[in-house]
Order: C-alpha cells, then sequence, then structure tokens
C-alpha cells in the first residue's frame, strides 16, 4: 500500500501494483541521468505542463527503482500502464510533488 507519508505513489504496470518512491539515492541517479540543470528545473517542467514522455519514464524509472519493484528500463519502455499515458504522467509528477512536499493531514 503507498503511504504519502514517505512519499510513495502506486502505479499499475502489466496488472501489477506498484509502489514507487523517490529516495535520495532515486533523485541523485535522476539528476545525473536527466537533460536538465536540477531537479527543480524538472518541477518546473511538470508545473508548467512542459515535460516530455522521456521525463515521464525517467521519474517512473527513478521511482520503481527507490521502491525495489523490480521492473526494468525496458520492461518500462514496454509495459501497459493502467490509465495509459496520462495516468502515467500524473503518476511521475505526483512522485516528484510528494518527494518535495508533506502531505496534507
Amino acid at each position: 500500500m503507498a503511504n504519502p507519508w514517505r512519499g510513495d505513489v502506486a502505479l499499475v504496470i502489466d496488472g501489477e501494483s506498484c509502489v514507487m518512491r523517490l529516495t535520495l539515492g532515486a533523485l541523485a541517479e535522476l539528476e545525473a541521468g536527466m537533460a536538465a540543470d536540477s531537479l527543480m528545473a524538472m518541477v518546473e517542467r511538470f508545473e508548467s505542463s512542459n515535460f516530455t514522455s522521456r521525463d515521464v519514464l525517467a521519474l517512473l524509472g527513478a521511482g520503481l527503482r527507490g521502491g525495489k519493484c523490480g521492473v526494468s528500463e525496458d520492461a518500462l519502455y514496454h509495459a501497459e500502464i493502467a490509465g495509459g499515458p496520462i495516468a502515467a504522467a500524473r503518476a511521475a509528477a505526483e512522485l516528484l510533488a510528494r518527494a518535495f512536499t508533506v502531505p496534507e493531514a
């Protein structure tokens, strides 16, 4: 079960529920591998709806690794995500937001 206080976000991939989390290591990996100057640049892209599908996949991949879901990058690229690309983008944005904010009680 996804715990928003830990920054968890649930996503159904190929019929299996996965809990994603951007740990500090996952954030460092994301920062090193993304085509942005900083994580805040990534946040700004999502806030302004100026993100790419590559941004979504990078966030989901980092979150899956941070949540220890065991979905490989190749599997993610070919996966069926419940709700399609819009659900994937929403989950990526929520994952990024939860890494930097505290959920409301």
